[in-house]
């Protein structure tokens, strides 16, 4: 039994190094404009001599070559977890990234090739990529201004929504601990170009972002103030906080997001660093 079970995990890894190769490969050939590489593709989708177009999966004579030109092609790697356009997907769990501010989105890309975010496809996806390159993917995302889905209402008694929407708006003075919207801006849609919006995001990843950061997967650049208020936070106010956010509607700010309030009420290592100061007292 225990040989079957090491057999059938590496069946697993070589399937999940076969689909990151696939995701990379789209990514690598619009950075590249290996439009050779395409057509070469194209070529083995045709059919052996003597083979008709008939016998052929439906799929592969009607799909169309992408532009591996236009940055839309490039990031196919990235819709096909985000969603079509970046919207997010069904499921959840992978996050809007469409309309994000653009400095926040090249910081966790920064983050995920340096290893202070762990998620492997991500991980190994961009792992070679320069950060010139990070920074046209993130520019492509932040640029898509779109509708947001409607939100799923809340489970939860009134009560704990009650709590979860003061910790949000008001924060815990007695406890030191900042409310979301004094950094994530009063419509919490996001602030300034490196803080993002926390509305049109599931339950479920929000309560696994805050969870990662409770548990040290997750980290930002020092000092990561994020890490201070996870922790803070206890279980319960987790998910009251997850519940209110993920239950209220997101409406795209006209004229972009919100400037950044300052002074910040914690030091934040992720927007100093736009300033060329990321680790720094």
């Amino acid at each position: 039994m225990a040989h079957g079970s090491r057999l059938q995990a590496g069946r697993g890894r070589t399937g999940f190094r076969g689909w990151r190769a696939l995701l990379g490969a789209w990514l690598v050939a619009g950075a590249c404009g290996t439009c050779g590489v395409m057509a070469q593709t194209a070529q083995t989708m045709q059919p052996a001599p003597g083979v008709p177009m008939a016998d052929l999966p439906p799929a592969v004579v009607s799909a169309p070559l992408p532009d591996v030109g236009s940055m839309a092609s490039r990031v196919l790697a990235c819709t096909a977890c985000h969603g079509p356009e970046g919207r997010a997907t069904p499921s959840g769990y992978f996050p809007r990234i469409a309309g994000k501010p653009a400095g926040y989105l090249y910081r966790q890309l920064k983050n995920f090739q340096q290893g202070r975010r762990s998620y492997p496809a991500m991980n190994r996806l961009i792992e070679f990529m320069s950060d010139d390159y990070l920074r046209q993917i993130a520019t492509h995302f932040a640029g898509l201004e779109l509708p947001y889905a409607p939100p799923v209402p809340a489970q939860l008694p009134p009560a704990e929504l009650a709590r979860g929407e003061q910790l949000v708006l008001r924060g815990d003075a007695q406890r030191g601990l900042p409310a979301c919207a004094a950094c994530h801006g009063e419509r919490l849609m996001g602030a300034g170009d490196d803080i993002p919006g926390l509305l049109g995001l599931s339950r479920d990843y929000l309560n696994s972002q805050i969870g990662a950061w409770r548990s040290g997967q997750r980290k930002a650049a020092a000092p990561d103030c994020m890490d201070q208020v996870a922790k803070a936070l206890t279980a319960q106010e987790v998910v009251a906080v997850t519940a209110w956010l993920s239950s209220r509607p997101a409406l795209a700010a006209p004229g972009g997001h919100e400037a950044l309030a300052l002074p910040m009420p914690l030091r934040c290592g992720a927007v100093a660093a736009i300033a060329g100061q990321e680790g720094k007292p």
